[in-house]
């Protein structure tokens, strides 16, 4: 599988980037066009995840009711490990949860081989109270 040209990396920090915008646009099949077929995903205190059943649980967030973003603050590349700090937002019908995210990939031939995200359970949980706050106001 080839991503567009729109999808289409020179670096592993630009790859890193296109994956979630491919996300974000919901275009799961780009997005996994970028990670390699044995890609695995870990999250803190959540149990590893490994190859297609990454695909699986990417193309599951593929609904109308749901959605996610990120907004990187800071990127830092070396050689084929990519940090970011970033804030990932996960849109469940109109409540949309915001929280902290530090994330660790490594590529290898130009594709996402580790994807390791760190967050907070507490900044996930202040996230909820933001966005059912922001529910309540109407935005």
């Amino acid at each position: 599988m080839t991503a567009p040209s729109h999808y289409v990396t020179a670096d592993p920090a630009t790859t890193v980037q296109a994956f979630f915008a491919a996300l974000e646009d919901r275009s799961v099949k780009q997005a996994l066009a970028l990670a390699d077929d044995k890609i695995v995903w870990r999250n803190s205190s959540l149990p590893t995840v490994r190859g297609k059943l990454v695909g699986r649980i990417l193309r599951g967030l593929d609904r109308d009711w749901m959605g996610v973003r990120a907004d990187f603050h800071h990127v830092a590349a070396s050689g084929n490990v990519v940090l970011t700090e970033r804030t990932d937002y996960l849109r469940l019908g109109p409540l949309e949860i915001d929280f902290w995210v530090c994330g660790t990939f490594q590529l290898e031939n130009d594709r996402i081989v580790l994807w390791h995200d760190h967050f907070s359970w507490g900044n996930v949980l202040g996230g909820v109270v933001r966005g059912v706050l922001r529910m309540g106001r109407g935005r």
